[in-house]
């Protein structure tokens, strides 16, 4: 069995020896990330037909939110040819990387390429199609024609969001507990929702006049740790069509399991991590998503606890 990949910090790139193409996802907490798992075995896959990839290694960093700036630059000094970004960075990275074009109604990004000036790195984001393309295999249900409630106003969020509105949702309501958070959301959304409602709301209270049938999304954190309180009370809505939560470790947050006890259709989110992986290789080596997808989705699962 291979030896789980270590968690390490920035100051190890004090002694950085890796001579092969590095990729890395920066999180905190980031020792339950499946990527370095699904990513390696994907590379691995690769390398069988193609041995340009039998250098290439993806590794993981814990990296705290006041050291990201410097993580990036130090990354980037020692060579590292692509980064994913997860919880809390998504949003955190975005006034430190050149964004790709489309993303400013997103102000977040989850896959950094590097460019060559000192400290360069052009910044992607790919959680919206990852969402997108899990919902259908999990759920059941397309975004398009969807009413979407969606809970957060973080990284995660915002990409889901902005996914939502692109695919044609038909109304998306937004609950965050913090009000200046979502109303920095709701603004940066109006311009693309154009003729689909926009709404707003506290999660601790749901108005009147939310929509049934609707595909409930989590993209908070809340679930991540144990004795988290669910983000939502399912039962205070009118009866949804679905529930997706983005967090995939652990496989059931206490939304999920709410949503199993109202006997709602739900998943978690390793779907989503596995297509959105997949596109973030696929920006890096020009390998189609489609067709390393199902050997991440294979890696991801066996190494779940």
């Amino acid at each position: 069995m291979r030896t789980p990949d270590p968690v390490l910090s920035p100051a190890d790139l004090d002694r950085w020896s890796f001579r092969g193409t590095a990729l890395a996802v920066l999180g905190q907490p980031i020792a339950h990330s499946l990527s370095p798992a699904m990513h390696n075995a994907a590379l691995a896959e690769l390398a069988r037909t193609e041995p340009r990839f039998a250098s290439w290694r993806y590794f993981r960093f814990e990296v705290a939110p006041a050291a990201l700036p410097a993580a990036l630059e130090r990354l980037h000094a020692r060579g590292f040819f692509g980064l994913n970004l997860t919880v809390p960075h998504k949003v955190i990275a975005w006034p430190h990387v050149t964004p790709a074009p489309g993303l400013e109604a997103i102000g977040a990004v989850n896959t950094l390429v590097r460019r060559e000036e000192p400290g360069g790195w052009a910044g992607h984001n790919t959680d919206g199609y990852g969402l997108a393309t899990a919902l259908p295999e999990d759920v059941g249900v397309e975004l398009a024609g969807a009413p979407v409630i969606l809970l957060g106003a973080g990284g995660a969020a915002r990409g889901a969001a902005v996914e939502c509105l692109r695919r044609g949702c038909a109304a998306l309501w937004i609950g965050n507990r913090t009000r200046a958070r979502l109303d920095e959301l709701l603004a940066l959304l109006r311009p693309l929702a154009a003729a689909v409602p926009l709404h707003g709301f506290a999660p601790g209270a749901p108005p009147a006049g939310l929509p049934a049938g609707a595909l409930v999304i989590n993209a908070t954190s809340l679930g991540l740790r144990a004795g988290d309180p669910a983000p939502l009370d399912l039962a205070r809505l009118p009866r949804p069509a679905a529930v997706y939560d983005l967090i995939y470790n652990p496989a059931e947050t206490p939304l999920l399991r709410q949503a199993a006890a109202l006997g709602l259709p739900h998943a978690h989110g390793l779907s989503m991590l596995v297509h959105q992986g997949a596109k973030a290789l696929e920006i890096w080596t020009g390998v189609p998503a489609a067709r390393t997808a199902p050997v991440m989705r294979r890696a991801a699962q066996a190494a779940r606890p």
